[in-house]
């Protein structure tokens, strides 16, 4: 079985989060800084209003002020006074600006008279699209468009939709915005806080955000969830049409783990990688850790396959177990095979056409070849480096014990092998491709090759 490492499944807010607008619907009082919304706004997001000039030359000429005070990474495009307000609680008195930038976000930042001195307060257009205090400045009537660019790093086929704030976390680690693409994917983007193109980024698919049971997308439906994660499935996986999926979780590196039930019968665990490519592929009958797919009737039928494949080409051998190398093989496919009519089982190499005969090698011999046998020990195929001993005339030794000493440059294997008898064995030379053994070198002389020393018991010089 093949083990994976994954976490639990991704919180998406581990810390307190400001909500997008009630942050101004319900007054700032909420905040830290305590202070209270300005004036309400006749503006509708999406609609140009007036713009009273005294207030825009009044906000531009504070605005790089502001900008600074705040952090923000703005290039100042415009910008506008919106007014400003006194906590009748505190008597806290705030000034609230919206800012337009180049290639980002807009924001309304609310400075502070404050002693000591208090951090403004910064929200995205969007965060604040139900609220009084939404955007009206011309560049500001669309927000979304401002997180293209970060959307499109990661995703350069999401065209956005629609997009609207989730919030900002009180930590100051992030900013969560809910997208939808043209496409019919759906993510959540996890941004900086203060929002900054330059800051790297993270887009959570929808189907992710809804199994954790927090925060469910509401600009994406199920349907479009399901079929986001089911495209990439059938991108990892070509013959996989996905008949059920499920999230397992994530690692501490971000890659997040789906499995698939596919409907022809097989089932993936399948990684995604941060930047939203195939990380691993993981078949579930390698694995313990699928929930989805029932591999037990494919496995019997697959054991019956490589049975009737492994008698037609020589090697008998009726398929109790077997497990797949994870090889790059162009149009081959690399299995051991463990056998109910034998011990020694073999790995197999079978091609995608009939016309080339599969190649088999014992578990004694496998590794000159690259393969290492996990279910069937290599002990189990020891006569057969005894029969290799005999086409070399040394017919004395009846192997008991094996190790590959390894492959030189010039294409030639070598296996140290012990005798049950307790005398001194041997290493013996092969030509790999194709197999066969050409020398046995006695333990008592020097190695065929350098760092060859033979180490097995009995074979060491006392």
């Amino acid at each position: 079985m093949r083990p994976i490492v994954i976490g639990l499944l991704v919180a998406m807010f581990a810390v307190a989060f400001y909500p997008a607008s009630s942050a101004f619907a319900m007054g700032m009082g909420m905040t830290s800084s305590g202070n209270t919304p300005p004036a309400k706004s006749s503006a509708k997001p999406g609609v140009v209003a007036p713009i009273d000039p005294d207030m825009r030359a009044k906000g531009k000429a504070a605005a790089p002020g502001v900008i600074t005070a705040a952090g923000v990474d703005c290039v100042l495009a415009d910008a506008r006074l919106m007014g400003e307000s006194i906590d009748p609680k505190t008597k806290a008195e705030s000034t609230f600006y919206e800012i337009a930038c180049k290639g980002n976000e807009g924001f309304v930042i609310a400075t502070h008279k404050a002693t000591p001195p208090v951090h403004p307060d910064v929200y995205t257009c969007l965060e604040v699209a139900n609220s009084p205090a939404v955007c009206s400045l011309p560049l500001n009537i669309d927000p979304k468009s401002g997180l293209q660019p970060e959307v499109t790093s990661i995703d350069p086929g999401c065209q956005l939709s629609a997009a609207k704030g989730i919030g900002h976390a009180t930590d100051g680690s992030k900013t969560v915005f809910e997208i939808a693409c043209q496409d019919g994917a759906g993510y959540l983007l996890e941004t900086s806080f203060p929002v900054s193109p330059a800051k790297p980024a993270k887009l959570i698919p929808c189907f992710v955000n809804n199994a954790s049971g927090q925060t469910k997308c509401s600009l994406t439906d199920d349907a479009s969830a399901n079929a986001y994660v089911d495209r990439f499935a059938a991108q990892a996986v070509k013959d996989c049409v996905a008949k059920d999926r499920r999230v397992m979780g994530a690692t501490a590196t971000g890659d997040l783990y789906y499995e698939f039930s596919c409907q022809n019968g097989k089932g993936y665990i399948i990684s995604q990688t941060p930047t939203l490519a195939v990380g691993k592929v993981i078949d579930c009958e390698q694995t313990d850790q699928c929930q989805l797919t029932d591999v037990r009737a494919h496995k019997s039928e697959q054991a019956g396959l490589y049975t009737k494949l492994a008698q037609a080409g020589g090697f008998n051998c009726t398929v109790t177990e077997y497990a797949a190398f994870d090889v790059n093989l162009p149009g081959h496919e690399v299995v051991e095979l463990s056998c109910s009519n034998r011990p020694d089982g073999a790995v197999a190499i079978f091609a995608a056409s009939s016309a080339e005969k599969p190649q088999f090698f014992d578990c004694a011999h496998s590794e000159l070849e690259g393969y290492r046998c996990g279910i069937t020990k290599a002990d189990a195929a020891l006569p057969s480096l005894t029969a290799d001993l005999k086409t070399l005339n040394k017919n004395t030794c009846t192997v008991s014990a094996s190790r590959l000493v390894g492959l030189s440059t010039d294409g030639h294997g070598y296996v140290e092998v012990a005798c049950s008898d307790g005398l001194p064995g041997y290493t013996i030379e092969y030509t790999v491709k194709p197999l066969a053994p050409t020398q046995a070198y006695p333990c008592t002389g020097p190695p065929p090759v350098t760092g060859g020393a033979c180490q097995l018991p009995g074979n060491t010089k006392k």
